[in-house]
């Protein structure tokens, strides 16, 4: 379906900024970036998505494996006794050992807590994952996997985090690739009014999630 998603700011990164811009999509793809009178007249019968704050291209995780391997993602059911976030180090430790249907549930949930974040690519060596449990969740996501070239370098901070900004790149740093038109549709939405408090605030204020075109994520 034809669908405009629309903001107060687009962000096409490695292009100007669009103020009330919009972005149209036909399938996985991107048709039109710009002001959203002009892309409403190129695409007319449109759907419209309205969304606040600042529109941008995808973000991609440099640290997916350790985040669904060395972390676990507890299940909503387990969140009164170990919380909600994942857990790592001495505290994964005390969980004991973890059957393959148990890391196969977290790796899951991490994925999906990645789209909350508005990750649309992960990063591997050699573009792939050896890991099975990885590979087969992030196939069946359709998360985009990249290969490590052009890795911003050291870790900035004690571990990765699920925030892609806690890297302390700017946005074009963090994002996967730009918004082109012809490009794949991978979007991001945050509810901030600018880059700067996005860098400032992070992906936590991510409140949608295209992948390939498809809404995935969505806040409440």
């Amino acid at each position: 379906m034809l669908t405009i998603h629309a903001a107060p700011l687009v962000l096409p990164a490695g292009a100007d900024p669009v103020t009330d811009g919009a972005v149209a999509v036909d399938g996985d793809r991107i048709t039109a970036v710009g002001p959203y009178e002009d892309v409403a007249d190129e695409t007319p019968g449109a759907r419209v998505r309205r969304w606040p704050g600042v529109l941008t291209p995808g973000l991609r995780q440099w640290h997916a494996l350790w985040l669904l391997r060395q972390c676990y993602h507890p299940d909503p059911r387990e969140a009164a006794e170990l919380g909600e976030q994942p857990l790592w180090g001495e505290r994964l430790a005390a969980l004991g050992e973890l059957g393959e249907t148990r890391w196969a549930g977290s790796v899951r949930r991490g994925v999906q807590r990645m789209l909350r974040y508005g990750t649309t690519a992960v990063a591997s060596p050699g573009a792939r994952f050896r890991d099975p449990l990885v590979a087969m969740a992030v196939a069946r996501s359709g998360l985009t996997v990249v290969g490590i070239t052009n890795a911003p370098g050291p870790l900035l901070g004690e571990r990765p985090d699920l925030d892609p900004f806690a890297e302390g790149h700017d946005l074009l740093g963090t994002v996967h690739g730009p918004l082109t038109i012809g490009g794949r549709a991978d979007l991001a939405v945050f509810d901030v009014p600018d880059e700067s408090a996005l860098r400032e605030r992070g992906a936590a204020t991510c409140v949608a999630t295209v992948l390939a075109g498809r809404l995935v994520y969505r806040a409440r």
